[in-house]
Order: structure tokens, then C-alpha cells, then sequence
């Protein structure tokens, strides 16, 4: 009788592990592929924080690549870095894309309404990374894109095509803000601006006049409507709210987490290691702007030979075209004690090595809006005074450097070193009329268009991406420097390549893109629709 228990225990113990065996097997493979000890859904005010400092990381830091391309300053050490446009293959931004669509599906999955702030950014999110993207590369996969399995080898939309969807997805995105913002909705997550729609529309307008003036070379094709568009904007404030003030700008805050690029840390790695770019420095000082004293130091050689730190042509930067080896000699020159090595100027000690919080990085800010309404105007896009807008955005941009009517203090070091002990200052004395009625600064109808982007160019100093070079690209303001420390037979490359993967895992479509582009090539001096 025991014997016979055992037994039938034994057959429903085997009976039992068979019917879990077989319910096992019954799962998919999505199932089985699931690690229960990792998150698959997460609030979407989780996935925003990700998105939003990809549009800070991923396009250009200060003190980057991007900025030496943008002429601003130079690396004079080979062994780390040199001013050649090896611009590369475009950053691939689909998969912070993705990241937009999971923030979406997410904030749908909480129970929001289809209309909601997530919705509403993600509308700008695909604006911003698409704009980024293509005035990089040229055409792109756009609507066959981001689609996962369903669509691995996506084709390719014209660069038309992509703006014309990037202003639509813009003046979506602030008519969805409004509706929003008068229901009092806010969002989480949101490190920019607390969650406040109303800060994110003024920028969503802001980004969507940044977007036009990019097309400025096709003001005339009506399919586009880049006049029509700008003219609407400006003549109607209350349905496109703009930024009023450098403080409602886009803009990253550094603290001693999030450290600025250029801190007391690095200061032995790269302090000497990088000269000011005299497109930058020789642009400022010809027109005795004193934010020149604030962003560089003196060069060392001219105050050896009795130049005094208030004088302005004791600040030089170096050519960006420039050979290294001569560009390293010149920076390194001893000019005896108590002097600064070099005949360069360097990025002024006290401001970018005294503390880890530094200064904001704009990503859309306050001084550039306020150029590209007055170039609209310039260009006769719309009624109003270019003059007026152009002067903004001077003082928008004096006033982020703490520049003020009369006397200002400027601290620069007289040994080079980032020590207390080294700092000097000297007081400058600025009035703006003073500064605005010089023929250089002053707004005219015959260098309007010059003289607005090159004080924009001014203004993007170390922020902002690459916008510097990309007006640079459009209009050829100000006259960047070429030679042979730009590598590419001494020419400043126009255009990124197509990514890698483009060329393996979409191969057909590639071709067919960089054929109806480029007459078959992938080539960084091939010039892209937006700028023909």
C-alpha cells in the first residue's frame, strides 16, 4: 500500500512538471524575452529629462569641436585636438527620436488626453533633432522612419520636404501649447522650465524663426511660405508669443554636478592648450566691443611691449587656418616673468576657471531671436524697424556678460595662471552710443545682412550649437579663415557624411538619396539644397 502511494506521488509530481513545461512553451518569444528585473515602462516625466539634455549634449558644448568650427577659439596641441573640419559622420539623433515616441506612448499609457504637454514638446523635439540632422546631411528618412520592424530600410525625404514638416510641426506645437496653457496644464520631469507651457511656447516661436531665416536662400518658393510665415509671426504676438528677456531663453545651468566644460579641473590639461580664434577676437576688437575683455585675456606679447589690458588691440586670437606647428610656436613663446606665454590671447581666467558653475549655455536664446527678426526685416519679410531689433540684440548679448553703461570691471591675469594672487583689474569705460555710432556697428541698407549676423555670431559665442557656422555657411558672415590647419585641402567643409549605417543597412535608399543630391557622392564639400 506505501509502495503504491509513492508511486502515484511520483506520477502527479512528474504529471505536474509537465503541465508547467508545457504552459512554458505556450509563452511568445516577446514573453520569454522579458528580464523581469528591468523597468519596460516608465512615467514620461522620466523620459524627458533624457530627451532634453540630448538637446544640449548631443549638438555642440562649449569649449567642443563644434565651437573650435565655429572659429571661436583654437586648439594649438596636436596630441589632443587640431582646427581641421574632420566634421565626419552627421550625429545620429533617431534614437533620442525614439526616446520622443516612448515619451509619448508613455504619458497616453498614464491615462493623459491625445492633446497633452508631452504631445505638444514632442512635436518641437522632432522640429529641433530633424532641423539638426538635416541641415547636416541634406535629405533624410523621415516619414518612413522611427517605424521599428515594421520598416527597416525606410526611404529618404527631400530636404524640402523635411522643412516644410519641421514649420508645420512648429506651428503645431504652439497652437497645441495655447490650448494647453489656458486649460492651466503643466508637465513633470521638466529641468528647462519647471513644467511652465508658457516658456516652452515663447521658444517653440523663437526656434520656429530660427527654422525660416535658415531658409532664407528660398524666401521666394511659395510652397514654403517663408515671407508669409515670418510676416504672420511678427504681426500677430498675441498667437505667437516670443522671448522678452535673455532670461526666458533656452538655456542650461551648470552647477558643481553638471560641471561647465572649461573649470578649475581641466585648467592643467587645456588652458594653454587652446588660443582664442581671431574671427572671433578680431571681430570684436575692431569694433571695441569690451565682451572681448570679458571672454579673453590679454596676449602676453602685447602687454610685455607696454600695451595696457584696456587697450584693444592687445587682444588677438590666431588663424584657424593656420598651420599647428607654427600656431603651437607662437602660443608657447616666452615672454619673461610675469608675463603670459604667446602672442594669443587664451579664454579669460577668472570667468571660465574660477568655479565649476561658469556661465549658461543658450540652446534658442534671447540675443538671436532678436538678430533673425531683424534679418526677416532686412530682407523685407515683414514691417518693422531692423534697426531696432538689431540694437536688442546688442544689448541682450551685453547685457549676459554683465556689461553696463559707464564704468565696468574687467579682471584678466598677468601671469596666464588661474591663481587669485595673478588676477588684475582695470576698469572700461562703455557707452552704447558711443559704440553704436561707430560706422562699423552702426546699421545701414548696404551691410545690413552682415552686420546682423556677424553681432549674432558674436552673440553665439560658445552656445547655441552650431549656429555660428551654419549662418557662416548660409551667408558667408563673418569671413571665416581657411588654410592648411583646416585640413581638406585647405577648405572649410560644407556638409557632414551620411552615418555608416545608412550606407550598409539602407543601401539602396542611400544611393538613390546621395544621387538625386550629389551626383552619386557622399562628399563634405557637396553643396545641399538649403544652402543652393
Amino acid at each position: 500500500m506505501l509502495q503504491t502511494m509513492k508511486v502515484k506521488n511520483i506520477i502527479l509530481g512528474m504529471l505536474s512538471f509537465s503541465l508547467i513545461a508545457l504552459s512554458s512553451c505556450e509563452k511568445t518569444f516577446d514573453q520569454l524575452e522579458k528580464d523581469s528585473n528591468r523597468a519596460v515602462q516608465v512615467p514620461a516625466s522620466l523620459v524627458l529629462p533624457t530627451i532634453e539634455y540630448s538637446v544640449l549634449n548631443d549638438n555642440g558644448r562649449p569649449f567642443s569641436a563644434e565651437m573650435r568650427w565655429n572659429q571661436f577659439y583654437c586648439s594649438n596641441y596636436n596630441y589632443y585636438a587640431n582646427n581641421e573640419y574632420t566634421l565626419g559622420q552627421m550625429p545620429n539623433q533617431y534614437t533620442t527620436l525614439k526616446n520622443v515616441i516612448k515619451m509619448e506612448e508613455e504619458a497616453k499609457r498614464a491615462g493623459l488626453a491625445d492633446l497633452n504637454g508631452y504631445s505638444a514638446l514632442g512635436k518641437f523635439f522632432r522640429a529641433y533633432f530633424f532641423d539638426q540632422m538635416s541641415k547636416r546631411v541634406g535629405d533624410l528618412p523621415m516619414t518612413e522612419a522611427l517605424k521599428g520592424i515594421e520598416n527597416i530600410a525606410p526611404k529618404y525625404d527631400s530636404q524640402k520636404a523635411i522643412y516644410i514638416q519641421i514649420l508645420k510641426w512648429l506651428d503645431d506645437a504652439n497652437t497645441d501649447l495655447a490650448s494647453l496653457i489656458v486649460k492651466g496644464e503643466t508637465i513633470s520631469g521638466d529641468f528647462y522650465f519647471s513644467g511652465d507651457l508658457k516658456k516652452w511656447q515663447k521658444v517653440v516661436n523663437a526656434y520656429r524663426l530660427r527654422v525660416l531665416v535658415t531658409l532664407s536662400k528660398k524666401d521666394t518658393d511659395a510652397e514654403i511660405g517663408v515671407k508669409t510665415k515670418f510676416a504672420e509671426m511678427i504681426s500677430n504676438p498675441s498667437k505667437y508669443p516670443m522671448l522678452g528677456s535673455n532670461g526666458e531663453s533656452l538655456q542650461f545651468v551648470w552647477n558643481t554636478f553638471n560641471k561647465y566644460p572649461s573649470n578649475p579641473d581641466n585648467f592643467g590639461f587645456d588652458a594653454t592648450r587652446q588660443n582664442m580664434a581671431s574671427t572671433y577676437v578680431g571681430f570684436l576688437s575692431k569694433i571695441n566691443d569690451p565682451r572681448v575683455m570679458i571672454t579673453c585675456e590679454p596676449a602676453g606679447s602685447d602687454l610685455k611691449a607696454g600695451k595696457l589690458p584696456s587697450d584693444y588691440t592687445a587682444f588677438r586670437g590666431a588663424d584657424s587656418g593656420q598651420g599647428l606647428d607654427d600656431m603651437s610656436k607662437n602660443a608657447g613663446i616666452s615672454n619673461g616673468f610675469g608675463y603670459a606665454l604667446g602672442i594669443y590671447s587664451f579664454q579669460n581666467r577668472s570667468r571660465y576657471y574660477r568655479n565649476y558653475t561658469g556661465e549658461n549655455t543658450f540652446i534658442v536664446g534671447y540675443p538671436e531671436m532678436c538678430f533673425n527678426v531683424a534679418e526677416g526685416m532686412a530682407r523685407g519679410w515683414a514691417t518693422g524697424s531692423a534697426e531696432d531689433w538689431y540694437k536688442k540684440g546688442i544689448k541682450a548679448s551685453h547685457a549676459f556678460y554683465g556689461i553696463v553703461e559707464g564704468a565696468n570691471t574687467m579682471t584678466y591675469s598677468k601671469t596666464g595662471s588661474k591663481d587669485a594672487a595673478d588676477f588684475a583689474n582695470y576698469t572700461v569705460n562703455f557707452n552704447f552710443d558711443d559704440y553704436y555710432a561707430q560706422p562699423s556697428v552702426q546699421l545701414d541698407a548696404n551691410t545690413a545682412i552682415e552686420k546682423i549676423v556677424s553681432q549674432k555670431y558674436a552673440a553665439f559665442f560658445m552656445n547655441s550649437g552650431m549656429e555660428a557656422y551654419f549662418n557662416w555657411r548660409r551667408t558667408g558672415f563673418p569671413a571665416f579663415s581657411a588654410g592648411v590647419g583646416s585640413g581638406n585641402s585647405n577648405r572649410i567643409a560644407l556638409r557632414w557624411i551620411y552615418p555608416t549605417t545608412e550606407r550598409t543597412s539602407n543601401a539602396a535608399n542611400y544611393t538613390t538619396a546621395i544621387t538625386s543630391q550629389y551626383a552619386g557622392k557622399d562628399d563634405v564639400m557637396d553643396i545641399m539644397w538649403l544652402n543652393k
